[in-house]
């Protein structure tokens, strides 16, 4: 299987071949050279790989949110709660994160992480999401931290092969059941939403009778109106 990720996992000492080295300086000094470019003073610093580091096609985004159940939620008072742990463009860089993350299943109460595409929100509102859906599977205790850190493998490595339709990846942690789910940009697109299902599958490793539920927003939006003042599964 072809998969970035793969190059580090029987070699983390960095002498990796020298034509990939020399051409992820070329990236890396290509984006400095862009970065370096006169912008306005809000520009945030652009993240790029580092010297002799594997690229990302896409920069991603690491969120963090803990919310008590129960309590009326809006969007505005969702976004409130989010907060940025940090963005990466390389394998290495992500490794450097998520080996000092908590893993989900030693998190409490009502938590989340999100993991999506520089840029993307992981809100329903956001531009990317609002014609889209997810994914959902409900699992039993014990068995998210397996299966977030296989399913956000698969995607930083390209294996769902839906070109730029993926937008991000949940888990959620919850009292009885844990719950992880995939996002992607077109709800509309049936043979996309397909493909991503059977990579969920293979990729998490799931029994055929596995329960999958694909849920648009714009459904979570009318669910989340209608019923304020229950808790959110994300």
């Amino acid at each position: 299987m072809n998969n970035k990720f793969d190059a580090l996992k029987d070699d983390d000492s960095g002498d990796h071949d020298q034509n990939e080295e020399n051409s992820t300086q070329k990236d890396g000094e290509k984006e400095k050279n862009d970065r370096d470019k006169p912008q306005g003073s809000t520009k945030r610093k652009a993240v790029v790989p580092g010297p002799a580091e594997h690229p990302l096609q896409y920069n991603y985004t690491f969120w963090y949110s803990r919310r008590t159940p129960g309590r009326p939620t809006s969007s505005q008072s969702y976004e409130q709660n989010i907060k940025q742990i940090g963005t990466f463009a390389s394998v290495e860089q992500f490794w450097r994160f998520y080996s000092h993350m908590v893993r989900p299943g030693d998190l409490t109460g009502h938590s989340d992480f999100h993991l999506f595409k520089e840029g993307i929100k992981p809100m329903w509102e956001d531009d990317a999401n609002k014609n889209g859906g997810k994914w959902i599977i409900r699992l039993r205790k014990g068995l998210a931290s397996r299966c977030w850190e296989n399913l956000i493998l698969a995607m930083l490595g390209e294996q769902f092969m839906v070109g730029e339709e993926i937008c991000g990846a949940v888990v959620s942690v919850r009292f009885q059941e844990d719950i992880i789910s995939i996002w992607n940009k077109t709800a509309s697109d049936q043979a996309t939403t397909a493909r991503i299902r059977d990579t969920l599958r293979r990729v998490l490793n799931l029994p055929p009778n596995t329960i999958m539920e694909y849920k648009t927003h714009t459904d979570s939006i009318k669910d989340n109106s209608s019923f304020r003042n229950t808790k959110i599964t994300l």
